[in-house]
């Protein structure tokens, strides 16, 4: 098994724009060395612009797609990312209780870059109480980090970012990464929180535009890193810088949103092979 790269199965939605997804994760997961294995969990309507409509695939054939794979193959992380409908969240975390000892990378995607709802209430409830309690590191932005712990029976309750960490620890995660992209600071500040407070701090330019995708790559690569066998602190940090690049040599294919380029290390090394050969 020497030659053969690390291993990662994601649990995804997928996206004809490939900006986002299941696509997004396969790509990013290559372009960190490892080899992806891809759970389709709906098939999605959307562009760079937004998601229009969404079906969830039967949670029997998510559960079969997951298990035939994981059978044949030693899966060395999981990546969650949408997850259609609260039967399909309670499938996968039947299948992922199984394997208690591989690192799961979950991102909760509750809404669109656009804002289009795409998780209920009950579907927030089932990862609360399902997912969460099996999760090693989730990656919410702020706006997914405030409505998972929100007291919708107190109107006051308004709670700063460390608070959330810690009320979403108590849930059974290991670690969260809240992200600062949506919070209207001159950088983009990530937290990363662990069961003694904060972990570490890093930050970065913000960069102009918008961007379809940004928090599948950053949990993606986090995922990689993981199977490749970094530490958490180090995963998350290398997954960031890695992040940060492909959206500074992101593109707009379309008349929504930048993509990220997780090839960018590709491009960048061919234009500068070229650079050399003329010279």
């Amino acid at each position: 098994m020497s030659d053969v790269p690390p291993i990662v199965l994601t649990f995804a939605a997928a996206d004809p724009s490939c900006g986002a997804g299941i696509q997004a994760d396969i790509l990013t997961i290559a372009s960190m060395g490892c080899h992806p294995l891809s759970v389709i969990t709906a098939i999605t309507v959307q562009d760079t612009s937004g998601v229009d409509d969404v079906q969830p695939v039967d949670p029997d054939w998510v559960a079969d797609q997951a298990r035939t794979v994981l059978e044949d193959m030693p899966v060395a992380a999981f990546k969650i990312g949408l997850l259609g409908s609260v039967e399909n969240i309670a499938v996968i975390a039947e299948v992922i209780s199984d394997y208690p000892d591989i690192p799961l990378v979950f991102d909760p995607v509750l809404a669109s870059g656009r804002g289009d709802e795409l998780a209920n209430e009950d579907m927030v409830d089932a990862m609360r109480e399902l997912l969460l309690p099996q999760t090693t590191i989730l990656t919410p932005n702020s706006m997914e980090a405030r409505r998972l712990v929100l007291d919708e029976d107190n109107e006051q309750d308004d709670p700063e970012l460390s608070e959330c960490a810690k009320r979403i620890l108590r849930l059974g995660c290991e670690y969260v990464l809240i992200t600062g992209t949506h919070e209207h600071t001159p950088k983009v500040v990530n937290n990363l929180y662990g069961e003694r407070g904060l972990v570490r701090s890093d930050n970065w330019p913000r960069l102009p535009g918008i961007y379809h995708g940004s928090g599948c790559t950053l949990a993606a690569a986090i995922a990689a890193l993981l199977a490749n066998g970094l530490s958490m602190e180090d995963a998350v940090h290398e997954a960031q810088e890695y992040t940060w690049e492909a959206l500074k040599y992101g593109f707009r294919p379309g008349m929504g949103q930048h993509i990220p380029d997780r090839l960018f290390w590709a491009r960048d090394e061919d234009a500068d092979d070229e650079s050399t050969t003329r010279h």
